[in-house]
């Protein structure tokens, strides 16, 4: 059985900068990552994830951090039929993750594991 570490939301924001200065000045966040589209912040070990918002309005995304995403991936890839899946795969800021869209609501689930060295 995984361990889960952390759970982290996820929010889309019309002005990432302003939204970044709001957790850094007002709450003492330190932004760890930046890719323009994405932003993550970071206190205490817990994390806000900022993420350019679209035109779709109302989907709501979690962060869910464990120890190891692939043991989740064996344990689930044939209980997931009919589900939007993406399998396990390695981000850029150095998190392997996989994502499933959580039925009859409008929010996506990221299962992430650090990669760093």
């Amino acid at each position: 059985m995984y361990k889960a570490l952390y759970i982290s939301p996820m929010i889309p924001s019309y002005d990432m900068e302003a939204t970044g200065i709001f957790f850094c000045e007002l709450l003492g966040f330190e932004k760890v990552f930046d890719s323009g589209s994405y932003a993550i912040y970071e206190k205490n070990h817990l994390t806000i994830h900022i993420l350019q918002a679209g035109q779709i309005i109302g989907q709501m995304e979690f962060y869910l951090e464990v120890d190891d995403v692939n043991k989740i991936w064996e344990s689930i890839r044939t209980k997931i039929e009919g589900l939007k899946v993406r399998p396990p795969f390695d981000q850029p800021y150095r998190m392997r993750e996989l994502h499933i869209e959580i039925p009859h609501t409008k929010t996506l689930l990221f299962i992430g594991q650090s990669i760093r060295g």
